[in-house]
């Protein structure tokens, strides 16, 4: 949630500031604010609204003089959006200030304590109680580090908490836990944020932050402190992202232009685990060996992501017989789960900082499983703490609701079934040779769909004005309407949901109106039939029904899209395009902000 900037160089401050936060609107964007420092005193505007509400405000950051400063743009955790509520928040005298990311778990206890102190608060925030709390270390220590050291002593949390001092121009302060954060320095310059892409414009020489550490940016240089106080090393990441990838390029909304990336993320994330038509995990540090002597999988997500799981859960099981557990990652942990030693635990996220997946990968560490990260985000807290890491190939994604991460998940799934299929002798030497060959053509398969997409816009029209809508679909295909029921929801707020074709009957199809659209995922054709059969049954008592259906899989009467055949396992990777294209013009047609829809933030990192 919420996005974080800070900057200390040689230029002014604010505009910088301003334009990485722009970067960063798919965190959050009901307020933002931004603070500078001009040597002397800090300055600090705040504006309710989206970003562009405080660049106005600000003369696009012209009104803020200073080469020191943060920022922040907000997903409201405490407090509704207000300018009053925004951060950054700060001390009563305006000589500390602090922009936060994350969410302080036992904040009204320390409110009380401050408040005996003698502190008053203005704010409905946790932020402001964090300020409040580096404050009270400031003035004991009079020392940064050890006010931070101090602050990440008695709260309960995840936190990116970046601090300025009025007494110590040119110096940004900043202390991790949980929440993302990265560093970067360039020439005399040195830059906070809460993801790559604000940066990027600026630098691709970046430090990631570990857990408990405190960090002092200078110009040109960050210094790093355990909480000790105790100064440390660290590595600096160059990051390889090409810096178009974060910028629309001529399209009206990042969600469209990352649809239309989709066969080039595919081709990325397959030609890296590619290598002579066999499959190579050993750059995600998995051998035949290990793969070989799992005995199940047991798979934690959240939103899309557990949607890949259940793709993934239906083809390994089918494919490599062995069991294979989905667990939704928020729920995982608060069942006490009976787990097994000898299955391999898979988190998947896009972020590789979602707090419930990563509380999952934790709990399954703590009971001794060998772990594995599909994550596209490389050095994400996810990343770095999992045993192994396997890397989609998706390159930054903008816009809240997810698409090509989705789908470069998809096919990191495929690669790990087909090898531990060929490893445990379920597939044979010939189906695993004719499987990778079909999983190259999926780009251009869907690069064909995405040249129909016109088809799929006059759909929307025809049912923009309806109040909901249902998917229906078995196996892989139910998987499948799962995402495409989620993406339509999140992006045109239209009541939406998915269910598995057989369960109709049993209470569901009572709210079939007439006219009311039900659609058939159909790509499965030792179902398809019967999924068709269910779809009639909708028909006959009114809805308006439609088939997203492979070519050659029966699909009855009624409206059809149609998409390329490929291999019955692979087939979310086509059949989940039209749906995302059905979801991003219903948003258009209803006049919705498609890349922030509202309530939503790009990565959940808070429970």
């Amino acid at each position: 949630m919420c996005g974080i900037v800070g900057y200390v160089g040689n230029r002014e401050a604010a505009p910088i500031i301003l334009d990485s936060l722009k970067k960063l609107e798919y965190r959050g964007y009901d307020s933002a604010g931004v603070a500078v420092s001009d040597g002397v005193n800090i300055n600090l505007v705040k504006s309710a609204g989206k970003l562009d509400r405080l660049i106005e405000k600000t003369e696009g950051g012209r009104a803020l003089k200073g080469a020191c400063g943060i920022g922040h743009t907000r997903w409201a955790t405490h407090g509704e959006p207000s300018e009053n509520n925004a951060h950054p928040h700060c001390n009563d005298d305006r000589t500390i200030v602090a922009v936060h990311n994350g969410i302080i778990e036992n904040y009204l206890e320390q409110k009380e304590k401050l408040v005996k102190r003698g502190y008053t608060f203005y704010s409905e925030t946790d932020t402001e109680v964090a300020t409040k709390l580096v404050d009270y270390f400031y003035k004991k220590f009079n020392d940064p580090v050890k006010a931070l050291a101090g602050f990440a002593l008695k709260v309960r949390g995840s936190y990116a908490l970046a601090v300025i001092f009025a007494d110590r121009p040119g110096e940004i302060y900043a202390v991790r836990k949980d929440s993302p954060m990265i560093l970067g320095v360039a020439g005399g310059e040195s830059f906070l944020a809460s993801d790559v892409p604000a940066i990027l414009k600026y630098t691709r020489s970046v430090y990631y932050i570990d857990n408990g550490e405190i960090a002092c940016l200078r110009r040109g240089e960050v210094k790093f402190y355990n909480p000790e106080g105790e100064e440390t090393k660290k590595e600096i990441t160059k990051i390889t992202w090409d810096a178009e990838t974060a910028e629309k390029g001529g399209y009206p909304h990042f969600m469209l232009k990352e649809i239309h990336e989709q066969p080039k993320v595919i081709s990325d994330t397959l030609n890296c685990f590619l290598r002579d038509g066999k499959i190579d995990l050993s750059e995600a540090g998995l051998t035949d060996g290990e793969l070989k002597s799992f005995s199940g999988l047991v798979i934690a997500a959240c939103g899309s992501a557990y949607h890949v799981a259940v793709v993934m859960q239906y083809i390994v099981e089918s494919m490599v017989r062995i069991p294979v557990r989905v667990e939704l990652a928020s729920e995982f942990r608060y069942r006490n789960p009976v787990l097994d030693k000898s299955a391999l635990f898979m988190v998947i996220s896009q972020s590789g900082e979602t707090a419930d997946s990563l509380a999952a990968l934790r709990l399954a560490k703590e009971r001794k499983l060998s772990t594995l990260a599909v994550v596209n985000v490389v050095g994400s807290t996810i990343a770095r703490e999992a045993d192994k890491v396997l890397y989609t190939k998706a390159g930054p994604e903008i816009s809240v609701a997810t698409t090509k991460a989705y789908s470069a998940q998809l096919v990191a799934c495929y690669l790990i079934a087909l090898q531990l299929a060929a490893v445990k002798n379920t597939i044979s030497a010939e189906k695993y040779a004719e499987s990778v060959k079909e999983l190259l053509t999926l780009p251009s398969k869907v690069q064909s769909i995405l040249s129909q997409k016109e088809s799929v816009q006059r759909f929307a029209a025809s049912v923009s004005n309806k109040k909901d809508v249902f998917f229906i679909g078995r196996g892989i295909d139910y998987a499948v309407c799962l995402e495409g029921s989620l993406k339509l929801k999140e992006i045109s707020y239209m009541h939406s949901e998915a269910y598995a074709a057989g369960e109709l009957k049993h209470g569901t199809i009572s709210l079939v109106e007439k006219g009311t659209p039900v659609i058939a995922v159909v790509t499965q054709p030792q179902v398809s039939e019967k999924t068709f059969g269910n779809l009639e049954e909708t028909r006959s008592r009114g809805a308006f029904t439609a088939t997203f259906a492979a070519e050659g899989v029966c699909c009855g009467e009624g409206l059809r899209f149609g998409f390329p055949k490929t291999d019955p396992y692979f087939a979310a990777s086509l059949a989940v395009v039209p749906l995302q294209l059905f979801a991003y013009y219903m948003s258009v047609l209803r006049g919705n902000d498609v890349d922030k829809p509202r309530n939503l933030a790009k990565s959940v990192t808070v429970e």
